[in-house]
């Protein structure tokens, strides 16, 4: 067996994982999926997981919780800052060495960019970045592809697009960074307003082309994915704007029928109008197997981290 490269180790930028570390990831979810459950609940029997999530979370906290409970661990941390210390003015650095020291390995969300990279530093265990402000979240990015992968059965040669909030969604400047691995057509579509930010664009243009645009309709027929995001309304500083831009997009049957054979949506999640719900039940509609999907890599990657021998 290839020695664990993640083992001990952060996870805090898709900067930091090159093509054979996320095939790395993506090969250890599909052992961890296919593991009986009672073999894969001895992966992490007795280690905890420690979670600090200082903005709302759904799929990513739950998920995390989830994953752990699979491979027989265990989770506790801060899911309400309110009822914390840090409601009294306690720094990140101190409630991040404190549960260090409860648990095993850390999963950050934090609304301030560089705050998981700053966490660890100061952690004396292994830290996952769980999105950090308008910056990245890596673990989603590496279940988007890990979904593309599956669900169409390769990454190299896809056309992928992607549609909505480039600006302040930092799911896609993560999915961006992580798709520069691959041989794709990526084409981008926003309000002006809400273009993917100059400052890093030269950074993803290095690896990656793509076009940009304020609409995808010329571009539908094309796509194998279309990747929808939600206006990011948390991250506007000024709520006219987001009111000008609100419901730009929403994506429904007329789209669908626009969309070849084969051709799948997906969506980090949560959504608010840009999907709508009769897409739910139809063959393209991919994005809750997408939230399933991640629960397994990030299974799989607390697995590399926490063990030595990986999974």
């Amino acid at each position: 067996m290839a020695a664990n490269s993640f083992f001990g180790r952060d996870v805090i930028s898709v900067r930091d994982l090159d093509r054979r570390g996320l095939e790395d990831v993506f090969g250890a979810a599909e052992r961890v999926m296919a593991m009986p459950a009672a073999e894969r609940r001895e992966v992490a029997r007795g280690r905890t997981l420690g979670y600090l999530f200082y903005e709302p979370s759904t799929r990513t906290r739950l998920s995390f919780q989830a994953a752990m409970a699979s491979l027989g661990g265990s989770s506790l941390g801060i899911s309400d800052v309110a009822s914390s210390s840090a409601s009294k003015g306690e720094s990140l650095a101190d409630t991040v060495r404190t549960l260090s020291i409860y648990a095993d390995a850390l999963v950050l969300r934090h609304p301030l960019d560089g705050s998981s990279r700053f966490a660890a530093e100061v952690s004396g265990k292994p830290v996952i970045n769980g999105g950090s402000g308008t910056e990245e979240h890596p673990t989603q990015a590496v279940q988007d592809l890990f979904t593309m992968r599956r669900e169409k059965g390769r990454i190299d040669g896809l056309t992928v697009g992607i549609i909505g909030d480039l600006k302040y969604g930092r799911t896609v400047y993560s999915l961006l960074r992580a798709l520069g691995n691959y041989d794709v057509k990526v084409h981008l579509a926003s309000p002006e307003s809400l273009r993917i930010r100059s400052d890093s664009v030269y950074d993803i243009r290095k690896r990656l082309d793509f076009t940009e645009s304020e609409q995808m309709d010329d571009r539908v027929g094309e796509l194998d994915v279309l990747y929808v995001t939600r206006i990011q309304k948390e991250r506007f500083p000024d709520e006219e704007e987001y009111i000008r831009v609100k419901g730009s997009y929403v994506v429904g049957l007329d789209v669908l029928r626009r969309m070849k054979k084969g051709a799948i949506i997906l969506h980090p999640l949560p959504r608010l109008d840009e999907i709508s719900p009769e897409l739910d039940g139809t063959e393209q509609a991919r994005y809750f197997r997408q939230a399933e999907y991640g629960m397994h890599v990030r299974a799989a990657l607390l697995a590399l981290i926490l063990r030595e021998e990986g999974v």
